[in-house]
């Protein structure tokens, strides 16, 4: 490494170390931050040559980060943005924090993926959904499929782990060479009732063994059909069916649908690197707190539950886990 580069890596381990200290924060951001402003090519160098992985979408991306990194372990050692971190800062804060481990498993802003993909190199990327989000922020969420799309184009030779329940995701992996298509299910249909290739409507329906079914009623320009792919990895309430037809029974301790999905494509990716699939089902199933959420504390007595609602979608599958008897 060269001067400039080491002094960047001081600079943030310093401080990295008065932010703890002094209780201003976990230093998962400042680090990075000042890396970044001191050698704004550290991320690469960081990376080098080792596997990366990048989950992103607008919700679950801290869940199924956390439950790939588990699995992944079983590979070796890990970097990871635990935190949530998910932008710049908090990505070479978290390779900084990783420097010496053998992989990178990284959630990764929505926005920020197409410049992390390419300067990290990444092999692998996880599509969990895409609705509306931060409109002040990224704009309506046809600019985000659109980002994302551009993205996986630039990079043919990346496999992507898609939900194919999503009909943005889709769009997004349509094209792709390299995907593996997982019905992690969708709750809120709210931002996915057009085609976001040719603005015809989506119809939503079920194949006759009662499995879900989505097209849209407009075809493409090159005159094919837009329709939900036929998933590889599938989850519903009898369990995980891997792409062999073997059915796992899945028991984890986050509750909610929309967690099953994350686990889901969480193991799909775990097993595209190369991790046994009943051991990346078991590093699923012992995750039981995300950088607080799903905690339970104890306040004035009793026990509460804390959830994370952040948006149309989020609140919709946090409301499902509310139990309505208590």
């Amino acid at each position: 490494m060269g001067l400039m580069t080491t002094v960047a890596i001081r600079a943030a381990d310093l401080a990295t170390w008065v932010s703890r200290k002094t209780g201003r924060g976990s230093g998962g951001m400042i680090g990075g931050m000042v890396a970044n402003f001191l050698d704004p090519k550290l991320m690469e160098q960081l990376g080098g040559s080792r596997p990366c992985v990048i989950v992103t979408g607008t919700n679950g991306k801290s869940t199924t980060t956390r439950m790939l990194a588990e699995a992944t372990r079983s590979l070796g050692t890990v970097a990871t943005n635990e935190g949530g971190d998910n932008m710049d800062a908090g990505v070479i804060s978290a390779l900084l924090a990783g420097r010496h481990a053998d992989r990178i498993v990284l959630e990764v802003d929505e926005l920020h993926v197409p410049a992390i993909a390419e300067k990290l190199d990444a092999s692998v990327l996880v599509l969990l959904n895409l609705s509306r989000d931060q409109l002040d922020r990224v704009g309506e969420i046809n600019k985000i499929e659109q980002v994302l799309r551009a993205a996986v184009a630039k990079r043919p030779d990346m496999t992507i782990i898609a939900n194919c329940d999503d009909v943005q995701v889709t769009s997004v992996a349509w094209d792709c060479p390299n995907v593996v298509w997982v019905s992690a299910g969708v709750g809120f249909t709210g931002d996915s009732t057009s085609c976001p290739r040719t603005g015809g409507a989506v119809v939503r329906t079920e194949n006759a063994d009662g499995t879900p079914d989505w097209y849209a009623v407009k075809k493409l320009p090159d005159g094919r059909e837009f329709r939900r792919p036929t998933p590889t990895w599938t989850i519903d309430a009898e369990g995980l069916t891997t792409p062999d037809g073997e059915q796992l029974p899945m028991t984890l301790k986050l509750p909610g649908n929309a967690n099953r999905g994350n686990a889901t494509q969480a193991i799909a990716a775990a097993v595209a690197l190369g991790v046994d699939e009943n051991q990346a089902l078991a590093a699923a199933e012992r995750v039981d707190d995300v950088a607080g959420r799903y905690s339970t504390v104890t306040f004035e007595g009793r026990e509460i539950h804390l959830l994370l609602a952040k948006n149309p979608a989020g609140w919709q599958e946090a409301l499902s886990m509310v139990d309505r008897s208590a």
